[in-house]
């Protein structure tokens, strides 16, 4: 049986209709760095890192259908370190084309929610010092204060029965994660 460090997670692949308009997108509103482009059969790759020890954790690859009912893809998402870069990642994702913004709290995160240039949901976030039940997702105003936002996001999130510091909930989940890997 393998240990939790034998399997992380890497990157993610995505099919586009229109690949110029979605690498400049992401290489522009979320500043990914294009390592390497080309065909692989009829199809076209753009591939993106903001890690140089990742050669991409995103690929975008030609052939999504334009009619495409439903996208299977619940939501992209990228952590940032505060309320600052959360911010400035939503000036940039709106001026780089996206569109159904929401500022949201789950009480252990505050995060900004919208879709790209295909309708792809994307998710940015920062983590609070806090665990609390989820799934929760209540509004929040980005214009607020850092002070003003994160003591509303702990108000909501000690509203729950099992709120707690996250290093105790981090705690709680390795001992549970080394019992899985035991199998």
């Amino acid at each position: 049986m393998g240990t939790p460090s034998q399997l992380q997670f890497s990157h993610i692949g995505l099919y586009v209709t229109d690949l110029g308009r979605m690498a400049r997108f992401y290489k522009g509103a979320l500043r990914f760095t294009q390592t390497d482009a080309g065909d692989l059969g009829a199809v076209q790759l753009v591939f993106l890192s903001r890690d140089p020890n990742e050669h991409h954790q995103l690929v975008l690859a030609t052939g999504r259908p334009a009619d495409m009912a439903f996208n299977v893809v619940n939501q992209i998402s990228f952590r940032v370190p505060d309320l600052a870069a959360l911010r400035g990642f939503h000036d940039r994702l709106l001026a780089g084309g996206a569109s159904d913004m929401h500022p949201v709290t789950h009480g252990n995160a505050v995060s900004l929610y919208c879709r790209d240039p295909e309708g792809n949901r994307l998710e940015l976030f920062m983590d609070t010092p806090w665990y609390c039940d989820q799934p929760l997702r209540e509004a929040i105003d980005l214009a607020r204060p850092d002070a003003e936002i994160l003591a509303q996001a702990e108000a909501i999130a000690r509203r729950y029965p099992r709120f707690m510091p996250r290093a105790q909930w981090q705690a709680e989940v390795a001992r549970r994660m080394q019992e899985d890997q035991r199998g």
